[in-house]
């Protein structure tokens, strides 16, 4: 496959997973993926692919950040439209989701083997399997913990999740909220799990789990 459509069906699609034959192409050939991230760089663009996501997709270079981003008053919150509030919700989903995610392929755990032994656990490949390894959230117990704190359960409930859904951060299922494709990619989890974790969020998200508990 050339470098061209490949590109062509990751903007299109705004993601891929990785078992997608291109995608796989991708992965292994690196005169490909050479090829591919030229010609996203010369854009401005860059292959977003992390080694515990199932999925790639294509985001906005470092190097144009702050000519996406930023204005004359103010740097944006995304460039999708999205409002702060509605990235505050995907920050706190993405906290809930992708980092006990992520615990747990870095352990080599799983949902159905926890606090189970396993001896060879450490020497099992990586699962991206999001059924396996990440979690889910209940939309009530996310309403009633951050409801107020994100202006209300009804904005929450009728259009912050509906929006995050639509652009495949999430996907809602008889009351969860699952991982969508886009939900591993969209943040960097180099730089933001340690503000999470040492932060203010991380304090508040502990204390809900305490409570829980």
């Amino acid at each position: 496959m050339d470098a061209a459509p490949l590109i062509a069906r990751l903007l299109a699609r705004r993601s891929l997973p990785r078992s997608d034959a291109g995608v796989a192409r991708l992965l292994v050939d690196a005169g490909l993926r050479g090829e591919v991230e030229a010609r996203l760089a010369a854009c401005g663009l860059r292959l977003l692919d992390h080694p515990y996501a199932a999925h790639v997709a294509i985001g906005v270079d470092r190097a144009a950040e702050s000519a996406v981003f930023e204005t004359e008053k103010d740097w944006q919150a995304s460039n999708i439209g999205l409002a702060r509030d509605v990235v505050a919700l995907l920050v706190v989903l993405w906290a809930l989701i992708i980092l006990p995610k992520r615990e747990r392929q870095i352990s080599r755990d799983s949902l159905e083997s926890q606090g189970q032994s396993d001896l060879f656990g450490s020497a099992r490949p990586v699962d991206r399997d999001s059924s396996a390894v990440s979690g889910v959230v209940a939309e009530s117990a996310l309403l009633d913990d951050y409801g107020k704190l994100l202006g209300g359960k009804a904005r929450v409930r009728q259009f912050m999740l509906p929006t995050l859904s639509r652009l495949g951060f999430i996907e809602r299922r008889q009351g969860m909220i699952h991982e969508g494709p886009l939900l591993d990619l969209a943040l960097d989890y180099a730089e933001l799990a340690p503000r999470i974790l040492q932060g203010a969020l991380g304090d508040l998200l502990r204390q809900r789990a305490a409570g829980a508990d």
